[in-house]
């Protein structure tokens, strides 16, 4: 489990971003960091590309007042009032920064600043800055290097902060942060191979966080190792898939490589519900008929009847049976699977028949027997159809079939375009 509260958590991770990926962009003029070309534009340019963004602040404080509709400089203006909320002990000022960094994100958003995480900062930035920062080790030592490191860090010391990291680390050998932070320092300075080093130390110590899968990709982008960086994101979907920037990094990849990612098209025409006297309904698209096989989709809403009727408002069989220990019904990956899969029996059987009426089988649905032949549809259905309760079953299946997702990831939605 995280030890850090998720808001706090998210901020440092944005906060982190901007550090370690503008410090190894190649900027083009002032594109990246605001149109004016006068020397504190340019000051303030170089200092947040070293990362340091500390000094940066007041340079940018500057601009911002002085160029108010410069989007970038807003937003840059915005991680360096975080970079300076971190080095400040007052509570209460510390506070009020974070209220003005997210007043700052707000007005690059306003500006149509064209970063894809404005959304994401602005989540995270409660409107009153009130954020709880929690430790990284019940350690206190480690703890406390751990807190100098991030300080060093924002400020640009990539190899104070790194000393501190490991010895935080050699106090706890548990602390993901700072062996996933070290990698940060590596991805700073440029040292892919040690940076990679210190991200799968990360993922040795915690592989069901995404989050040192993901960063490891950014080095091997940089260095356009397109397919490495791809299974990197791919760990880190099949780790979080609903987690938006995991999604986002396996976007990001295929934009920059060229490729494309999307998932298998398949519509289901049947749905299943409570009907208004609370007894279980189930609707079949009227399109549905002989000749395309469709018709087979009967049997998905029959089957998930079964799971969501039980005697008296009681538990169906079917659910307490797969989940013993579970009082509340919920969509689940068992119900799901079993629907598709009925699906699939019926249709196959009707295509057995000697009298079979089906002359041109409907996409979709061979796109689902597939998935169900390769044994991919688990897969499928938690990465591509999950809702909130199908979701719940994501990690269990995640400990015992990992090398699934990542096939089904490969075959179907990472692919050449």
């Amino acid at each position: 489990m995280d030890t850090i509260n998720s808001h706090w958590k998210i901020l440092r991770t944005f906060l982190r971003l901007a550090i370690v990926s503008f410090a190894i962009l190649c900027v083009a003029g002032g594109r990246l960091f605001g149109q004016g070309n006068d020397g504190t534009t340019a000051k303030a340019a170089d200092l947040f590309a070293k990362g340091n963004l500390i000094d940066a602040y007041p340079l940018y404080e500057k601009l911002a007042a002085d160029q108010p509709g410069d989007a970038r400089i807003h937003y840059n203006y915005a991680f360096c009032l975080l970079a300076k909320s971190n080095s400040i002990l007052d509570a209460e000022t510390k506070r009020q920064m974070r209220v003005k960094a997210r007043q700052e994100f707000q007005k690059a958003k306003e500006l149509d600043i064209t970063e894809p995480n404005i959304n994401g900062l602005l989540d995270s930035l409660p409107p009153d800055g009130v954020v709880t920062e929690s430790g990284f080790s019940r350690n206190k030592q480690a703890d406390d290097y751990m807190n100098q490191a991030e300080a060093s860090f924002t400020k640009g010391e990539m190899d104070a902060a790194f000393d501190l990291y490991q010895k935080a680390l050699k106090i706890d050998p548990q602390i993901y942060e700072a062996a996933l932070y070290s990698g940060d320092v590596m991805t700073n300075k440029e040292k892919f191979d040690d940076a990679d080093k210190w991200y799968m130390t990360a993922v040795r110590i915690n592989p069901f966080r995404e989050t040192a899968y993901r960063y490891s990709a950014t080095p091997l982008m940089k260095q356009r190792k397109y397919e490495q960086a791809k299974m990197r994101y791919i760990e880190a979907y099949i780790t979080d898939p609903y987690n938006r920037y995991t999604s986002g990094g396996m976007i990001q990849w295929a934009q920059v490589a060229g490729r494309h990612v999307g998932h298998p098209k398949i519509d289901i025409p049947s749905t299943v519900g409570k009907a208004a006297d609370g007894n279980t309904s189930i609707t079949l698209d009227a399109s549905a008929n002989e000749e395309d096989g469709s018709v087979a989709w009967t049997a998905y809403g029959l089957s998930r009847a079964l799971w969501i009727t039980g005697k008296d408002g009681n538990l169906s069989e079917r659910f307490h049976n797969a989940y013993p220990k579970e009082v509340v019904y919920r969509h689940s990956l068992a119900e799901e699977y079993e629907g598709l899969k009925m699906v699939v029996t019926t249709l196959k059987e009707a295509m057995a028949r000697k009298d079979s009426k089906i002359k041109k089988l409907d996409p979709a649905l061979g796109r689902l027997v597939e998935l169900y032949d390769k044994g991919l549809l688990e897969s499928y259905i938690l990465l591509a159809k999950a809702d909130q309760g199908v979701a719940k079953d994501h990690m269990n299946y995640l400990e015992k079939n990992r090398d699934k997702l990542r096939q089904y990831v490969v075959e179907y939605v990472a692919v050449d375009n």
